[in-house]
């Protein structure tokens, strides 16, 4: 039997049929270029740490190291995502589900707001994941799905299918570029956005995206990460 986490296992609903946004064939190429020297270079400098937090994972419980999941990438075609596994196995979704439609509804209580952040204090996550959640760690793994093509160093992140569901029709705009590691959605706003105020970055991204606004938001992203803004 196998020993992924349960999301990992349900069948997707039919990936959503989405155009391509045009984009300059050199735009395409550099941008391709920069995803595959920095996966690269990335992954090599930092397999030491992967080891050691693949270690930690399984160390403090019983599963798989990563965490795979299925999500919507360019043109809302399905891919399979990689992270370090965060959540104990037999993590229940359904409270995520509950905490996505909540935000995109704009129904939170009223004690909270509608702002895109994760579940607090989220009983799910094991504490090792807790810290690689806080520090982005867990999303390491994610230059794997670089290298494939996948995804890109920038770009709207990528959405779970469910997620997609409750899309009004000008959300699904921002699946017709490649999703990212980062976007200007990190850079800017993430933790203190709305989900439409933060799509509608990702929107801009889309419209205004350049190789130098890639390398722009990468630092934006690395000084919040090195600066230790929670975002």
């Amino acid at each position: 039997m196998s020993s992924l986490p349960r999301e990992a296992l349900d069948p997707a609903p039919p990936a959503v049929t989405i155009p391509i946004a045009p984009t300059p064939p050199a735009y395409r190429a550099a941008k391709r270029a920069l995803d595959l020297t920095a996966a690269s270079i990335g992954l090599i400098v930092t397999s030491p740490l992967i080891l050691g937090i693949a270690a930690a994972v399984r160390a403090e419980s019983a599963g798989p190291v990563f965490f795979r999941q299925q999500r919507l990438g360019l043109g809302g075609r399905p891919f399979t995502i990689l992270k370090f596994r965060s959540m104990y196995v037999r993590a229940d979704e359904q409270e995520h589900r509950v905490h996505i439609s909540r935000l995109l509804r704009q129904k939170a209580p009223p004690s909270e707001d509608a702002t895109w952040v994760p579940i607090e204090s989220d009983a799910r996550v094991t504490r090792v994941g807790a810290l690689l959640r806080r520090t982005h760690l867990d999303e390491l793994p994610q230059l794997i799905n670089i290298l494939r093509g996948e995804m890109s160093l920038v770009g709207p992140r990528p959405p779970i299918p469910y997620e997609v569901e409750l899309y009004q029709p000008w959300h699904l705009r921002r699946l017709t570029v490649i999703p990212g590691l980062t976007g200007l959605w990190q850079a800017r706003g993430w933790g203190g956005l709305s989900f439409d105020d933060g799509v509608a970055l990702d929107i801009e991204y889309v419209r205004t995206r350049s190789f130098w606004l890639d390398l722009r938001i990468i630092v934006q992203t690395l000084w919040q990460i090195l600066s230790g803004r929670q975002f």
